[in-house]
């Protein structure tokens, strides 16, 4: 393993991380375990300050892995000019056979998270706090994600070694190569784009509709065609090479950190969409959550849809 202080720094904060979700994740056990909010003795009144010092810990957790997600996407762009054959962040993930499923796992626990944070303000919001033992029971599911991305996180450092060449991302999301990968890439754009903007036409109708559960499934395909048609099409047409895929190019100077800002957006957008589908929330409440996702979900769709605009507007062709 070799050490860099972004390294360094990640590793300390994941240390710091697995002491207090222990602490929150004792806590969170016995709630659910003990907890009865009809009972009146000491030991219920104990639970319930257990429960406030938990919610602070998780809420902790959560509103520093949003900056330090994004810091450790950064330390895979600065680690690839150490890496040879690297020319992003993209080479360093698929240097080890732990990379991938690592992003995965990150991702799915800033939404995992994200959604705890959400179901523990709805549920302060009621005297009676109807939602204590899920919101708990839930965060002992979180636990065992956040244990599993730190412990692949430290697999994947110390698996590096930065005498072997790796591939860079021309040859990782290559349309000439042999996998999954290639063939969605490969795709016809007419189709992906058919599917990508007929989802978003859907999602308008249903918020006028106001069918919540079928808003919040459609973002979750939203959220998968928007990141396959990123890849595919519109992630061309902003570095202006049609043959160039990588998702993670996108968030160096070189094109204004706009990968940054996209995903942001796409995330804002289709968590609240999808929030709205399994927590019951009061009527201005839930307009209050429809409006956020149709809002920062059309701001995705207009910021991808402008490039290739300005491209053909300014060359008169597409690529």
């Amino acid at each position: 393993m070799f050490l860099t202080p972004e390294i360094i720094t990640l590793s300390v904060l994941n240390l710091l991380f697995v002491i207090f979700a222990t602490i929150a994740f004792i806590n969170s056990l016995k709630i659910v375990l003990k907890y009865d909010a009809n009972a009146t003795t000491s030991y219920q009144y104990a639970l319930e300050k257990k429960s406030y010092l938990s919610a602070t810990i998780i809420k902790f957790i959560f509103y520093v892995k949003i900056p330090l997600f994004i810091f450790f996407v950064y330390t895979l762009d600065d680690i690839s000019n150490i890496l040879p054959g690297a020319m992003c962040a993209a080479g360093v993930v698929s240097a080890t056979s732990y990379g991938t499923p690592l992003l995965f796992l990150k991702i799915l626990n800033l939404y995992v998270f994200a959604f705890w944070i959400v179901l523990n303000d709805e549920d302060i919001k009621y005297e009676h706090q109807p939602y204590l033992k899920q919101k708990f029971l839930l965060f002992c599911v979180a636990y065992f994600l956040l244990i599993s991305e730190i412990v692949l996180e430290s697999f994947m450092f110390n698996a590096m070694d930065i005498s072997s060449v790796v591939d860079c991302c021309g040859a990782i999301f290559s349309t000439t190569s042999a996998t999954y990968l290639a063939e969605i890439l490969s795709a016809s754009p007419r189709v992906l784009l058919t599917v990508f903007y007929g989802l978003f036409a859907l999602l308008v109708l249903l918020y006028l509709l106001k069918n919540r559960y079928i808003y919040a499934v459609v973002n979750i395909l939203f959220l998968l065609i928007a990141l396959i048609t990123l890849i595919a099409f519109f992630g061309t047409y902003i570095y202006e090479q049609p043959t160039h895929h990588c998702p993670f190019c996108i968030l160096q100077s070189d094109y204004n950190y706009i990968g940054y800002f996209l995903y942001i957006v796409l995330f804002v957008g289709t968590f609240f969409g999808f929030v709205i589908g399994i927590i019951d929330f009061k009527a201005e409440e839930l307009r209050k959550h429809f409006n956020i996702s149709l809002f920062y979900n059309t701001v995705y769709v207009m910021t991808v849809s402008y490039y290739p605009l300005a491209y053909y507007l300014k060359n008169g062709v597409w690529l």
